[in-house]
């Protein structure tokens, strides 16, 4: 008795895994430039949305924008408004990347880019509805576009990559709202871990979809297992990650004062757990410099550390698992050594007292970690019979 045919894979667009990997390097320089606007104290810089004092670009001198009404929610100051205005409009190109994938994955779709060119259009009148105060139909619009991603995202498979890009779109625009939201919430910390999560979110599943858009399978007779344990250790670096976001956005990161592995001259400092993990504070309050106490600053801190030291032990076992593997030796050495310099980095922004240059760089270790486990994810297969 034959087996059934297997339905060949559609052919791609010739050049999509080209524009996926151009996502692939855009996204992560969205991700290292907005760690620097924000550690740089720019993310306020621009108290508007999604113009800079009303400005497509940003003002450069402040008496350009003195009757502008942003100015009553902060002075200008145009050394910082330009980073803050260049991470958006690099995040916009982002964006139209994502919109050109989602469209070539669907195109072949029934109302595939009726999904697609519908949802950039409800996005695009919502926008200047939100600069005109009307924020109620903003939203619904904004939901209607997530919505009408979704339910195409959930009618098509993803032999032609379709699914993952439509989902990748609709985690832009939802990315999209939450900057708009920094801003406009005064840098609500479980907003700026959300933004930052939403962003690297974009960047594992731009890589995903670059991987196998390129086709390039790492072939081992154990690779269900390995796959089971890379996605293990790509959740614990989600939940380290978002405790990294956490402790910069309620600016904890120096809770300890430049002690390690000592947190304010002791093993076991005063805490405050309770009062460190709330999620939720209200909003119209200025976040900028934190509002929270030590203890609870030193509550986060601890915590941040004690998850790096699971995630380095674990991803280490990991990289020694990959480095008995035949094929997968060079994967696994870039493993140990990117987990080992990057607790290094995290060790020596304590030390050094939070230095900016080895504050974005720690973020940049983060993304490159995120890179190196979801290739993993995304490439590995066993060989066929």
């Amino acid at each position: 008795m034959t087996a059934p045919a297997v339905s060949p894979r559609p052919p791609l667009y010739r050049h999509f895994h080209r524009i996926a990997w151009l996502a692939v390097l855009l996204a992560a320089g969205v991700i290292v430039f907005g760690a620097f606007v924000r550690l740089s104290n720019a993310g306020l810089s621009c108290p508007d949305w999604p113009t800079c004092y009303g400005r497509a670009a940003w003002p450069t001198h402040a008496d350009q924008v003195l009757d502008h009404a942003a100015t009553a929610i902060r002075p200008v100051v145009p050394e910082k408004a330009w980073r803050e205005q260049v991470h958006r409009m690099i995040a916009g190109l982002l964006g139209v990347l994502v919109f050109s994938l989602a469209l070539l994955a669907t195109r072949r779709r029934p109302q595939g880019w009726l999904h697609v060119l519908g949802a950039a259009a409800a996005v695009a009148v919502a926008i200047p509805l939100y600069m005109r105060g009307a924020h109620g139909p903003a939203s619904v619009l904004a939901v209607a576009a997530e919505l009408l991603l979704l339910i195409g995202a959930l009618r098509w498979s993803n032999v032609d990559l379709a699914r993952v890009s439509t989902l990748t779109l609709a985690v832009i625009i939802f990315q999209a709202l939450l900057g708009m939201w920094t801003v406009t919430w005064l840098l609500k910390p479980v907003v700026v871990m959300g933004h930052l999560l939403g962003g690297l979110t974009t960047f594992a599943l731009l890589t995903w979809t670059a991987w196998r858009a390129t086709g390039r399978p790492l072939l081992s007779a154990d690779a269900r297992r390995l796959r089971m344990l890379v996605g293990i250790g790509l959740a614990l670096l989600a939940l380290q990650i978002a405790l990294g976001g956490w402790t910069s956005a309620n600016y904890a990161a120096l809770a300890c004062g430049n002690e390690f592995p000592k947190c304010a001259g002791a093993w076991w400092p005063a805490h405050d757990f309770r009062e460190g993990f709330v999620l939720w504070r209200g909003i119209g309050v200025d976040y900028e410099g934190g509002i929270l106490d030590n203890p609870a600053r030193v509550a986060i801190q601890l915590a941040h550390r004690m998850m790096a030291v699971v995630v380095a032990g674990y991803v280490l076992l990991l990289a020694l698992r990959l480095l008995r593997a035949p094929g997968l030796r060079g994967w696994g050495a870039l493993l140990g050594l990117m987990v080992c310099i990057q607790f290094g980095l995290g060790m020596a922004n304590v030390l050094l007292s939070l230095p900016l240059h080895v504050a974005v760089l720690h973020n940049a270790g983060a993304v490159l970690l995120l890179f190196l486990l979801v290739s993993l994810l995304a490439r590995l297969r066993p060989p066929e019979a």
